[in-house]
């Protein structure tokens, strides 16, 4: 099974990027499903075809879903609606009003990808291509089942053993509906769902691919999103430089544009170097089905493997040495004085500009003790334990 998520800024032309790899996966023999996490599906403009909420077939071992995140919604989230409900309907609030207060903020997103996980699970496909909401979105979400994970290990246990010793008492004083075991189970359920999505995401079979064009600001979006991505483990395979003008024939008008777009080119190769980089030039006009899709793809990928089945490694790693434990976590771009880290507990907490992300430590190292930490000058976070005892007897 291969997992491949196409990210980026808004209008970049993620979706079509996404959809060509798709075309040209499927082409090559692959049982393939190209799905959306993005609330603004735009997959059926892209293949020129009716898409439906199950996987729709556009060609030959080729399937198109876009995500009914109602029908997702209400079996994932519905017992934990109900209770919610019957809590503000003691207050009087007016029951549309209250349903939409009910509804998460990102549940269409969060849905989508436990959409993923069902399918992936499924056996049915060789190849699942992902098209993500813009860079934003998408960071906020893939950072979401590590921080419920947090929740649900440290909180919700002491929660939950509180109200079911209080509820008769908190019932009867404040006339409020206490949640029920259901309530908690739902939770557990959904927690361990995501948990299994972000297992998948960051595992071997599974990699990210950033699409840009070549803007300056667009450039600085994308660079942000590989750090932050990397701080979270996941592995970035390519980069996808997209609408390029091409030099050949070009008027004084375009002319201008390459030269501009030539400069932003050669920062993105210096950005992301050791990435695979593919280009995409604009064309003739706008690419819209199953044969004009394969036909970006095969001229973007110029016979390179699509799929870039050569393996990523992880951005995560710890490796056992002489003396102790090194954690090495690469968060690329970073410089030192933008990386904070504390120890609290089993807990690793290192902060990268607006993201911070809980590292609960393996026990093994939970009990060693940090001895040192630095960034090296190729952004790779280097943390080194030791054991007290063995420090102590040397």
């Amino acid at each position: 099974m291969r997992i491949l998520l196409f990210t980026g800024k808004g209008g970049v032309g993620k979706s079509t990027v996404a959809a060509g790899t798709a075309a040209l996966a499927a082409a090559s023999g692959q049982r393939t499903l190209v799905l959306s996490t993005d609330a603004a599906h735009s997959l059926s403009d892209a293949f020129g075809a009716p898409v439906g909420p199950e996987p729709t077939q556009v060609a030959e071992r080729l399937f198109v879903q876009q995500v009914d995140a109602q029908l997702r919604f209400e079996q994932s989230w519905a017992e934990i609606q109900g209770y919610l409900l019957s809590v503000l309907d003691t207050t009087g609030m007016d029951p549309v009003a209250a349903e939409e207060l009910t509804v998460i903020p990102g549940a269409e997103e969060v849905l989508a990808l436990l959409e993923l996980r069902v399918q992936v699970l499924s056996d049915d496909w060789d190849v699942v291509v992902v098209d993500c909401a813009p860079t934003a979105e998408t960071l906020r979400l893939l950072a979401l089942p590590e921080a419920l994970g947090w929740y649900m290990q440290r909180v919700f246990p002491v929660q939950q053993k509180v109200v079911k010793a209080l509820r008769p008492v908190l019932s009867r004083a404040a006339g409020v509906p206490m949640p029920g075991g259901g309530v908690f189970d739902a939770v557990q359920r959904l927690h361990a769902e995501l948990e299994e999505v972000r297992a998948l995401l960051s595992g071997p079979d599974a990699s990210v691919r950033i699409v840009l064009t070549p803007e300056a600001v667009v450039l600085a979006e994308a660079r942000r999103a590989y750090t932050t991505l990397s701080l979270f483990g996941y592995r970035v395979d390519g980069v996808v430089a997209n609408r390029v003008f091409p030099s050949e024939g070009a008027d004084d008008w375009r002319a201008g544009w390459v030269l501009a777009q030539d400069e932003v080119l050669g920062q993105v190769e210096e950005s992301f170097a050791g990435v695979p980089l593919w280009r995409s030039e604009y064309r003739p006009g706008e690419p819209v089905g199953v044969e004009a899709l394969g036909d970006l793809a095969r001229d973007l990928y110029a016979g390179s493997d699509p799929l870039g089945r050569g393996g990523v490694r992880s951005p995560f790693e710890v490796v056992t040495e002489t003396g102790g434990v090194r954690l090495r976590l690469r968060l690329p771009f970073v410089t030192r004085d933008q990386v904070h880290l504390a120890r609290s507990g089993d807990e690793l907490v290192v902060t990268v500009g607006s993201y911070r992300r809980l590292l609960t430590l393996p026990q093994g190292l939970a009990r060693l003790r940090v001895a040192g930490a630095r960034v090296d000058d190729d952004g790779v976070l280097q943390v080194t334990f030791r054991d007290p005892a063995s420090e102590a007897v040397g």
